[in-house]
Formats: structure tokens, sequence, C-alpha cells
């Protein structure tokens, strides 16, 4: 058995990221995205929670299936124009589908029909795909979960799991009725609800034997059928002839090394875990003795990552944390996932692609899609690829050179970004994706997230300076980033100290140095959290050497949307610092926020008022404040995110501008200019809009870079952009 190492993992992904275009190495790239919610027929709220769960695609590639359960609906994409995917509408049905699978003209739909754990029911739907009709129902005597077909399209397997209740006994196995697997016979590719067969799985596992819990099938090209047992940790390998057991062995458990196990508030890949238990979600087969498990783990288990069998068991291979390493190499590690499952490898897809036998490990928690080639012994990591919220299921459509995956979360109520379908195509060139990784430092990358301000290191063009909010809270760092590689490299991590340990309750939202090989750091204030609006002064090791509150002129009037930037102007007694305030506070007009300064020399506060853009919707508010030349450039934005976002903008306010009045009495109001429209650039990778632009800044040789931040992958795509906009010398 081998193991797949994380220095190998990292090299390939800057690998094929780096990729020169001449080289003409194929790479997929997201062309588009879909909103499911733009399936929505006329009269239902927009606002509907929807779902994309399990996807699979018409045997012609031209339009995309996918299960809806929260709408208990199938809706239909057309991408017949892949970079521009239409709504087909969507089907309703009399239950929730779990799963979707294509034979021929037909969709077979898998239906939850439940009444209650202990009363499991459903049904297997035939629905015509020209006329998106439901033709036929056939029911399975239980809670069915995953569908598959055979390559002749002749049998169709499903999965009935009977799920367990998690509120009983702790969620324990045995909770009865007992899963077990159907095979039903097709025509035409529709069901024969009279040759369904039961094929009993009692008495194989070891663990909970009396309650296996079916959760995936596939078939391979010999008629075998493999099927995990997620919570008891086993796997099946069935003659779908027959209804057979061919036979059955422990999914087992895998060692991790250089992991992060604790939910903290910070990364660190320092701890071993032994004795994993796999609990296999999704399984694929390679080839008819191969097989690939997704260990993403429901009941006691969940290792992380991926593990190849043969059919009698036997481990080819173990991906260890070599997924989880490279996740976190592009800043998509999960922290608040840390004492669970990690990334959690939930689906799996496999296909050919020219001479490249692929297969494709999403990862739910992630929310990022691992592109590997099968060697047919120690895969190779090729790409990771950015996805939609929590990845569930992906389909790959080779004929057409694309990929598909369907994202399951809607955060529609709470103003988040909605369920959609990604869209990839592989051709000739160059990775558009990750923009931005990090070094691997003692064996480990350099965990990073939630970039939330930049600044650019003097005199070195290409080289600049992030931090992070407190999504990471133990952990306040400061990141050195070498963007003159592509993509940028984060290459160090200083953490911020107070009294030689990592600094607590901080909100670092801006950087900037302090000309003395130091910096002053911008700490948004939320009185909830003990947060106090707030500059900071750190050496050039980290720690801090002063701490400075707004006074009781500022202090009396603060919200919870505090400092969001910082910058300076001037030197020496002449210094001031300026920093951007996000929102208005309690004494601002309507419709102007504060940019407010402070010498350090002088210990004098002042502020002037700043006029924002109007929106319809949500609100407007600044992120970051960068000095060049003679003007301060302002990010500037609404909250609101994917088809709703209307401002990202980057506007300057002249220095000369910039004469700050005492607190408490009249402030001025700057005058401001439109630089660039961030929207465009917030597109270019075929993705949803991102919320939070947060920081900007102008290097040494005066070309400007934006970052977004991810919020630590928490309720977010786990999406970091970095990106250059060119010179601001000419501007």
């Amino acid at each position: 058995m081998k193991t797949f190492s994380l220095t190998a993992a990292f090299a390939a992904v800057l690998a094929a990221s780096t990729a020169s275009g001449v080289s003409a190495e194929p790479v997929f790239n997201r062309i588009a995205s879909f909103a499911v919610a733009d399936n929505l027929p006329e009269g239902v709220d927009k606002k509907s929670v929807t779902s994309a769960e399990i996807i699979t695609a018409s045997e012609d590639g031209n339009t995309l299936v996918y299960s809806d359960s929260p709408l208990k609906a199938i809706g239909f994409i057309d991408i017949t124009d892949p970079k521009a995917p239409k709504a087909g509408g969507i089907l309703s049905l009399e239950g929730e589908p779990t799963s979707v699978a294509i034979a021929g003209t037909k969709a077979l739909v898998a239906v939850n029909t439940r009444e209650s754990f202990v009363k499991p029911s459903g049904f297997l739907a035939t629905v015509d795909l020209a006329t998106k009709t439901l033709e036929a129902k056939c029911d399975l005597g239980g809670q069915p979960d995953s569908v598959a077909v055979n390559k002749d399209r002749t049998l169709a397997a499903i999965a009935i799991e009977n799920e367990r209740d998690e509120e009983v006994n702790d969620g324990k196995l045995p909770q009865l009725p007992a899963g077990d697997l159907v095979i039903v016979s097709l025509k035409d590719g529709a069901a024969d609800c009279a040759s369904i067969k039961h094929v009993t799985l009692t008495g194989l596992a070891e663990i909970g034997g009396d309650d296996p819990e079916p959760e995936f099938v596939a078939f391979n090209g010999q008629n075998e059928i493999a099927l995990t047992l997620q919570e008891n940790n086993h796997i099946v390998i069935i003659d779908a002839t027959t209804g057979t057991v061919k036979t059955h062995f422990s999914a087992g458990t895998a060692n991790l090394t250089a992991v992060d196990d604790k939910r903290d508030g910070k990364l660190s890949f320092t701890s071993d875990l032994k004795d994993v238990k796999r609990e296999p979600d999704a399984v694929k087969w390679l080839d008819d003795n191969r097989l690939i498990v997704a260990n993403e783990g429901d009941y006691e288990g969940g290792s992380r990552g991926f593990t190849i069998f043969d059919k009698t068991g036997k481990v080819l291979f173990e991906s260890g944390s070599s997924f989880e390493h490279a996740v976190a190499a592009i800043g998509h590690y999960p922290e608040k996932r840390s004492a669970a499952k990690g990334v959690e490898p939930e689906g799996l897809e496999t296909a050919t692609f020219g001479d490249d036998k692929l297969f494709f490990v999403l990862a739910e928690r992630a929310s990022v899609v691992g592109v590997y080639k099968d060697t047919g012994a120690e895969p190779e990591l090729l790409q990771l690829l950015p996805s939609g919220i929590s990845p569930e299921g992906g389909v790959a459509i080779p004929g057409r050179n694309l990929l598909a995956t369907a994202n399951e979360v809607d955060l529609v109520e709470d103003g988040g970004a909605r369920s959609h379908v990604m869209i990839y195509e592989r051709a000739e060139g160059v990775a558009a994706y990750p923009q931005i990784t990090s070094a691997v430092k003692d064996g480990v990358p350099i965990g990073f997230g939630a970039l939330s301000g930049l600044a650019a290191v003097k005199d070195e063009p290409g080289k600049l300076y992030a931090v992070s909010d407190s999504v990471y809270s133990a952990q306040p760092r400061i990141f050195t980033i070498d963007a003159t590689q592509k993509p940028a490299l984060i290459t160090e991590a200083l953490t911020i100290t107070r009294d030689g340990a990592p600094a607590q309750k901080l909100d670092i939202e801006g950087i900037t140095t302090d000309g003395e090989g130091g910096f002053w750091l911008a700490s948004e204030g939320d009185a909830a959290k003990l947060y106090a609006n707030a500059l900071i002064r750190v050496n050039a090791k980290g720690a801090i050497k002063k701490e400075i509150a707004i006074p009781e002129e500022l202090r009396a009037h603060e919200t919870r949307w505090g400092f969001e930037g910082i910058t300076s102007v001037g030197e020496g007694d002449a210094k001031t610092l300026w920093m951007a305030v996000q929102r208005p506070w309690k004494d601002d007009e309507k419709g102007f926020v504060k940019l407010v300064s402070y010498n350090p020399a002088s210990e004098e506060w002042g502020a002037v008022r700043y006029p924002l853009e109007k929106t319809e919707e949500g609100w407007v508010g600044l992120s970051e404040i960068s000095v060049h030349g003679d003007h301060a450039y302002i990010i500037e934005r609404d909250n609101l995110i994917g088809q709703a976002a209307k401002l990202k903008k980057i506007y300057r306010v002249a220095l000369a501008d910039l004469k700050p009045a005492k607190l408490g009495g009249e402030l001025p109001v700057v005058k401001k200019e439109e630089v660039r429209d961030l929207l465009p650039d917030l597109k270019t990778l075929g993705g949803y809009v991102v919320d939070k632009v947060e920081g900007f800044t102008v290097d040494a040789a005066g070309n400007g870079y934006v970052v977004t931040d991810n919020d630590g992958v928490d309720d977010s795509s786990g999406e970091t952009l970095f990106f250059p906009i060119g010179t601001m010398n000419a501007m």
C-alpha cells in the first residue's frame, strides 16, 4: 500500500497552476455557474430554499438533471452552450428525491417518502427526459439513497438506507428496520417494477451487522455492484444478475499524520490520529477490479481522504492526510470542522478524458474538488477546483470535455450564497485557480484564510503583507506574499503576540508598515465579543509594543462595524494614520461614514466624512484604505453576494482633501473619484460574485492588488480571489 505524500500533492497542484500556456497541457477551468433558484417556476417565492445534491447528465451531454430535496423536485439545466446554462425547469415529486441516474431517454429518481425513521418508505420514479413528465413509480419498500445504472442500461441498483435517528440513543446502531439493496430490470430505460429483487445485507458487517445502512452504489463493467455501508464501515460486492453477495469486507481504518483535530480558532496541523474508521460515503469503480471510496465518515469515523481497494478488500492506496493538506495550502481548510471530520470528502466521479483516466474527489466542508489522474498505482493530484458551498455530487461529460458539480447549501435565509451548479471545461491552457496558495513549512502547509487587509513591502515589487481576521481568534497572523509567482505564494506567517503568547481579542482588518520594520494594525471592535476598535503597533517579530484605544468621542458612538483598514501618510512627527470605518456610526449623518485619523507623535485624533453610494438592498460600507502617491484608495462595497451584488468598487480621495477636523465638531466631506469597478474581476473565474472584497494595496512598482475574505470557509465557498489590477501610477 502507498500513501500519497504532502510534498507530491502540493507540488502537483503548483505545477498544474503555474503551467505555461506553451506546454498546451489540458486543465479544467470553471466556465459557468447556475443558481438553482433560477429554476423556480413563476409564482414561487424566489427566496424559497433550494438545493442541488446529486447530479447527472443526459446521454448527449446537453442536459443536466439534479435532485432538489427541499423543493421535492428534480431540476433540469440546458447546457447546449455550457458557458451560458439555461433554466430547464423542475418536475415536482411526491417526496424527497435523494438521487438520480440516466438510462437512455429516461431519468430514474430515488424518492424518499418516509413517515418516520421507523416507518421508512420510498419509490423509484421513471421520468421521460423529453417531456419532463413522471411516467411510472415502483415501490421500494424502504427509504432510498443512491441509485445507479449499469453499462448497458438493463439494470438499476438502489441503496435502501433506512437511516437512523441521530437523536435516539445518541445515534447508535442498531436502529431497525434494516436497510437493503434493490435491483430492478430496465426496459428502454424504464423500470420494470415486477422485476424488483431485494438483496439482504444483514449479518455482514462487524459493526451494527443487524442494521446495515447502505449509502452509495456503483456498477462496474461486469455487472458487479459496489455498495458502501457507511455507518457500518463496510463494503459489499454484489452480483447484479443474480442478486447474490459475492464478497464483503470492512472498510478498515487509516492513520493520519499532521492534522488539525481541534476547533480552537487556529490552523495547527500537528496532531496524529490513529485507527480512524474510514466510514465511506461515495464509491466508484476505477476499472472492473479496483474501486475508490470517499471517506466522509458519519457515525464514529471519517478519515478525511479517500482509499483505493481491489474488490477483495485489499488496500491499494490510502490518501491519508495528503488531500486535506493540499486543500489547506489553497486556503480552503474549514477550521470549525477540525474536531469532527475535517474537509469531509463525500462525492466521487470517474471518467476518461482523452488518454487520461481521471477521478474527482468532492470535499463537502472545504467546498473544493480534487482532480486526480489514475496511474494504476499512486494517483497524481492535478488540480483543485473551486466549487460552490458543499459539493454533493458531480458528473463528468468527457465527450464534451465538461464536468459539473452540484452544491447543496442554500443560504438565502441568511442573505448568503444560493445553491449552485458549477460547470467546468477541460482545455489546453493555464489553471485559473487557485490565485494564491501557501508554502510548506516543517512538512505542512502554512494554513491561511479570511484575508482581510493588504500592505506593500517597501522597495520590493510584487511583495506584500496580509492579515487574517478574527475567524482565527487564537492565531492572529501577518502573512508575507510573493505575488511575482503565479499563483501568488504565501511564504511566511508571523504570529501577533502579547506577552509572548498569541494575542487574544483581536479582529485584525487592516495593516500598514511603520517604517521601522514593524507594523500598525487596525482591529475592529465588537462589544458583544469584547473586541475593541483599536490601533495596534507590533515589531518585526510580531510582538505588540503599543495598543491604542479610541477616544471617548468615538467610543460613545461606535457600532459593531468598526475599523476596516489602515494606512499612513507622511513621516516622523507629521505621520498620520488613517482608518476606514466600515459603516456609519450613531453620530453619522445618513449616507456618510468616517475616515478617522491619528497622529502617533501628538496623539491627536480627527476625522473626515466620506459619502457612501446608495443601494436598494443590503448595506454599503468600506473595507480598506491604502495610500499611493497623492491619493488614498478606498474599497467601497455592498454586503450582497451572487446576482444580488451591485457595488464592489475602488475609489480614491486626494490626500490634499484629507484634512481632518477635531472630533465632536463638524467634519468636512471629502470628494471621491471612482477608480475601478471590481464586479467584472470577480466574475472572471465563472463563479458567483463573492461579497467580501476586503484588501487592496499598491506595491513598490505601482501595481494594485486585491484580495477577498473567504470567512475561513464558514458558510462560504472558501474561494480566496487574489488578483492584480495593473499599474496605478498612470491614473
